[in-house]
């Protein structure tokens, strides 16, 4: 059939013509900064290129060292983190920073086993981030690569059972002197060539060796299960004291949202008091979870919040506020 170290070559000559430009990428071997590989990482989990660049030069000027980041106020991060979502993955970074100033004195782990004790790092990401910084030659997998895989070699079944088989494969593929470069020319492979619909197979440099190009199964692959989200309903409240301010808490409950202000909001129709309906509603969808809430307002000066408290609107910029946050704030304004 073919030998895989040779469509590992066929791969990294695409590359090295039509590999993206992206800030935190180097072409040639590892990233010279392992600081940018790691804040770049944990920005792109489930989050697009596209929507992650302007974020990672805001963060960049603004946590320039790794130093910077561990010395920050959580808040600060948040700020910076704002709009991008997943809020965890800030929580996450900056505890990294932090681990690595204190506990490795600031010197970045080069092993599997000291890297997965840094925070929000899985086998992904440890695969990930020590083949770009460091050029070791880990198997990197993602959903670009298990749909690569399972179109290379025409693997139907479902998903969730070829993980060894995959694993495999792209273990075999896997370039063992180029391993940095090998990461991020299959992630362009499958973020521009190999793209979920309409994949562009005549320019792929595997295409003489895929055994799903011209199959009319071919979008199909790989069968992944459909995860139906959830739809939840509840009612969200904008308070009003008698100077115009407006209430707002930190949240301190677990979860996507923990650490950010936020307006009073529940997951019911539980109605405060003397609360009026705005004839407004906002959804926002969460990775397994459609929320719907209907806007409130309410003007009093001794709220039933007890762990709220009020700030004049034009201040509410200086708090990290969540994306949905925002939408419920500029549907009433």
């Amino acid at each position: 059939m073919f030998h895989p170290l040779s469509l590992s070559e066929l791969l990294l000559n695409w590359y090295d013509k039509n590999g993206r430009d992206l800030p935190w990428r180097v072409k040639g071997g590892a990233h010279p900064n392992p600081y940018v590989i790691l804040v770049s990482e944990f920005m792109l989990q489930q989050t697009t290129v596209k929507t992650v660049i302007p974020y990672f030069y805001r963060f960049m000027e603004r946590f320039p060292t790794i130093y910077d980041l561990a010395h920050a106020h959580e808040e600060d991060v948040y700020q910076l983190w704002q709009g991008l979502g997943y809020y965890s993955r800030a929580r996450c970074l900056h505890a990294t920073a932090q681990i690595i100033v204190n506990d490795f004195h600031g010197q970045f782990p080069r092993t599997r086993k000291e890297v997965l004790k840094l925070k929000g790092i899985g086998s992904y990401t440890v695969a990930s981030f020590l083949a770009l910084a460091f050029n070791l030659p880990e198997t990197v997998i993602d959903g670009n690569v298990k749909r690569i895989i399972a179109r290379l070699y025409h693997l139907t079944a479902p998903l969730n059972t070829l993980a060894d088989v995959i694993f495999d494969k792209a273990t075999a593929l896997t370039n063992p002197t180029r391993a940095a470069d090998y990461a991020s020319a299959i992630m362009d492979l499958g973020a521009t060539i190999c793209t979920p619909k309409n994949p562009q197979c005549l320019l792929c440099p595997w295409q003489t060796y895929c055994l799903s190009k011209n199959m009319p199964d071919l979008e199909q692959i790989p069968q992944r299960e459909k995860i139906s989200k959830k739809e939840q309903n509840g009612t969200v409240y904008l308070i009003y004291n008698s100077k115009g301010d407006i209430l707002i808490r930190k949240r301190t409950e677990k979860g996507l949202l923990s650490g950010l202000y936020e307006f009073p909001w529940y997951d019911t129709d539980n109605i405060l008091r003397n609360a009026c309906y705005t004839g407004k509603n906002v959804t926002h969808i969460f990775t397994h979870i459609k929320l719907n809430l209907k806007i409130y307002t309410l003007k009093c000066d001794n709220p039933p919040i007890s762990d709220g408290f009020f700030v004049p609107p034009d201040d509410l910029e200086k708090y990290a506020l969540s994306t949905l946050m925002k939408k419920v704030y500029k549907a009433i304004i």
